[in-house]
C-alpha cells in the first residue's frame, strides 16, 4: 500500500511545478507550437539533472580524498583517474565549464551565448562515443535545436529567450534528485495540458496516469521479491517501467524498452537516467515494436505495455512467418493491432515466472473474427490468461473510452482451471478533466485479484468451462453481474392512487362546468377534460 503522506507531498510538488511551467512556457508561446518547446524545457531540466548529479556523485567518490569534482580535474594527478571514473560510472564526462551552475554564472555575469549552452551539451554528449553509454546518449537532445529559428532570428535573440528558461528551470526548488519523483514524465504531462495543440492532444498516448501505472506495476508483481528483467515493448515516456521498481523489494536486474516515437524515445532515456538508472542498467530501442522485434530471444519476468489503443496496421501475411505470431497461426486484424502487442509479450515471457500486465480497450474481450481465435489461443492452447480487469472510462489523456487490464502468467499455480474477473468500473473519484483512481481503488482492486474470491457484483472466479460456453467471449458483464433489481411494484398502492387521481379529476371538472354555465358557454363535461 502507497504511502498517503508521499502522495500528497508528490501531488505538492506537482502543482509547484505546474506553476513554474506555465511561467517558462508563457515565454515560448507565440515563438513556437507547444509539441515543440516542450522539448526545451524537458531537455533543459534534464541537463540540470546530469551536471548536479554528476557533481554530487563525484564529489562523495572523491570525499576520502578531500577534494572536489573540479579541483581534481584542475589537478593532473587526479584528472585523467577522475575522467575515467565519471565515464565508468556515470556513462558520460561533463567539463566543470560545461556544469549547469557555471552556466547559470556566466548568465549572472552577462556573459553567455546560447554557443555556451550548445557547446555543452555537445562536447558532454560527445564524451560517451567508444564507450559502453554510447547507445543510452546518442542524439538524446537532437529535439532541442538551440540554432532553430523559432527561438529567434538572431544570435542575442535565441541567447535572451534560452536565457530565461534556463533562469526560470534553475529556480525549481523541489528536489531533482528525488528518484521517487518523475519529474520528467510529470512535466511533459503539464505541457501537453497547457497548450491542447494537435500534437498536444495526441501526447497522452505517450505517458499512462501514475494511478494506471501503479495498478499495472502491483498486478505484475503480486508476491515478487525479486526481479531479473523487467520490460515495456511501447515504452512512451518510461512511467510504467519506473512504477514496476517500486514494488520489487530487491533491485531489478536490467530494464528493457521500445517506443517508436522518436522525441518520445529521447524523453524515455532521459527518465531513466534521471531515476538513477546507469546506462549498463538499461537496454532502449527507437522503433515498431509489431514489424521489428529487436528483443530476440530475450525472455522477461515482468512486461507491462499500455499500447496505442486500437492502432491501425498492415498486417501482411509474411508477419506469420515471424515467431512471435506463428503460433497462433493467426494476426491481428488490420483495424486493432491491440492483440500483436499480447502476442509480442506472451513471446518474450519468462517461462519459470514470466507476468504481464497490459492495458487494452474493451472490444479485445467481445470483438470476432480473428481476435475471438486470438482469445481461444491465449485460454485453450497456452492457458496463460489469468485475470482480466475493467476499469473506469475517462481516466486517461487523449483517450475517454474505458479500458481493460489483462494479467497473463506463464504458470498458473493452482489456477489453472479459471480465469479471474473485477469489474472496476466504478472504481474512482470524478476529477474536472478526467476520473481519478485513488490508493484506496487501487488496494481493492489488488486485493481483490490477491484473495481470488468472488465479491458481489465486483468479482468473479470464472470456471474455463464457463468461458468455453460463452465461446472464449470475455465481455466482464457475463461473468460479474452488475444489475439492480427492478424495485417491487405495490400493485394496490397503484391502484389506490389511480383511483384518487380520477377522483380529483372529476371534481376539477365539475367545478369548470359551473365555471362554464355562468359564463353562458355550455359543453359536454367529457370536453372540458
Amino acid at each position: 500500500m502507497a504511502d498517503p503522506k508521499k502522495h500528497e507531498i508528490e501531488e505538492n510538488q506537482a502543482k509547484e511545478l505546474a506553476n513554474k511551467l506555465w511561467d517558462i512556457a508563457n515565454d515560448l508561446r507565440g515563438k513556437m507550437d507547444s509539441s515543440k518547446f516542450k522539448n526545451y524545457i524537458l531537455g533543459v531540466i534534464f541537463y540540470r539533472y546530469l551536471s548536479e548529479h554528476t557533481e554530487e556523485y563525484m564529489n562523495n567518490l572523491l570525499k576520502n580524498d578531500h577534494i572536489t569534482y573540479e579541483d581534481a580535474l584542475a589537478d593532473k594527478d587526479f584528472h585523467d583517474t577522475v575522467v575515467e571514473w565519471s565515464l565508468d560510472y556515470l556513462g558520460y564526462f561533463m567539463k566543470p565549464e560545461n556544469m549547469w551552475k557555471n552556466l547559470i554564472k556566466k548568465i549572472d555575469d552577462n556573459n553567455f551565448s546560447i554557443q555556451d549552452f550548445e557547446t555543452a551539451i555537445n562536447e558532454t554528449m560527445g564524451s560517451s562515443v567508444g564507450h559502453k553509454s554510447e547507445a543510452a546518449f546518442d542524439k538524446l537532445f537532437d529535439d532541442m535545436n538551440l540554432q532553430d529559428k523559432d527561438l529567434g532570428r538572431e544570435v542575442s535573440d535565441r541567447t535572451d529567450l534560452i536565457k530565461k528558461v534556463m533562469l526560470k528551470v534553475n529556480d525549481l526548488n523541489f528536489g531533482l534528485k528525488d528518484a521517487d519523483f518523475d519529474v520528467l514524465g510529470t512535466a511533459y504531462m503539464i505541457l501537453i495540458g497547457l497548450f491542447q495543440s494537435d500534437a498536444g492532444k495526441k501526447g497522452g498516448e505517450f505517458f499512462t496516469p501514475t494511478s494506471a501505472a501503479e495498478l499495472l506495476a502491483r498486478l505484475a508483481t503480486v508476491g515478487l521479491t525479486e526481479c531479473n528483467s523487467v520490460s515495456d515493448c511501447c515504452a512512451g515516456s518510461g512511467s510504467l517501467l519506473l512504477q514496476v521498481q517500486n514494488y520489487v523489494p530487491n533491485k531489478i536486474s536490467h530494464f528493457y524498452a521500445q517506443e517508436e516515437n522518436g522525441s518520445t524515445y529521447n524523453l524515455l532515456r532521459m527518465n531513466l537516467i534521471m531515476h538513477g538508472l546507469s546506462p549498463e542498467e538499461f537496454t532502449t530501442y527507437n522503433d515498431d515494436t509489431l514489424r521489428h522485434d529487436n528483443f530476440g530471444n530475450t525472455k522477461f519476468m515482468v512486461q507491462v505495455d499500455n499500447p496505442p489503443y486500437s492502432l491501425k496496421w498492415d498486417a501482411p501475411t509474411s508477419l506469420l512467418e515471424d515467431e512471435r505470431y506463428a503460433s497462433a497461426g493467426v494476426l491481428a486484424p488490420k483495424s486493432h493491432a491491440d492483440l500483436a502487442f499480447v502476442e509480442h509479450m506472451i513471446y518474450h515471457m519468462d517461462e519459470t515466472d514470466g507476468r504481464i500486465a497490459v492495458l487494452l480497450p474493451l472490444g479485445v474481450l467481445f470483438r470476432s473474427g480473428a481476435e475471438e481465435k486470438l482469445r481461444k489461443y491465449f485460454i485453450h492452447d497456452l492457458n496463460r490468461l489469468d485475470a482480466v480487469i475493467g476499469l473506469p472510462a475517462n481516466l486517461f489523456h487523449g483517450a475517454s473510452i474505458p479500458v481493460c487490464v489483462l494479467i497473463f502468467k506463464s504458470h498458473r499455480n493452482g489456477d489453472s482451471d479459471n480465469i479471474f474477473f473485477i469489474d472496476a468500473s466504478n472504481e474512482f473519484t470524478k476529477g474536472k478533466a478526467k476520473n481519478l483512481m485513488e490508493e484506496k481503488h487501487i488496494d481493492k482492486i489488488v486485493d481483490a485479484y490477491v484473495k481470488r474470491e468472488d465479491i458481489p457484483k465486483f468479482a468473479h472466479k470464472a470456471s474455463l468451462d464457463e468461458i468455453v460456453q460463452n465461446d472464449y467471449n470475455l465481455n466482464i458483464p457475463r461473468y460479474v453481474d452488475t444489475s439492480e433489481p427492478e424495485p417491487e411494484v405495490d400493485f394496490d398502492a397503484l391502484v389506490s392512487k389511480m383511483t384518487d387521481t380520477q377522483k380529483q379529476i372529476d371534481e376539477q371538472a365539475d367545478a369548470l362546468e359551473k365555471d362554464f354555465v355562468l359564463l353562458g358557454i355550455k359543453l359536454p363535461k367529457e370536453n372540458i377534460v
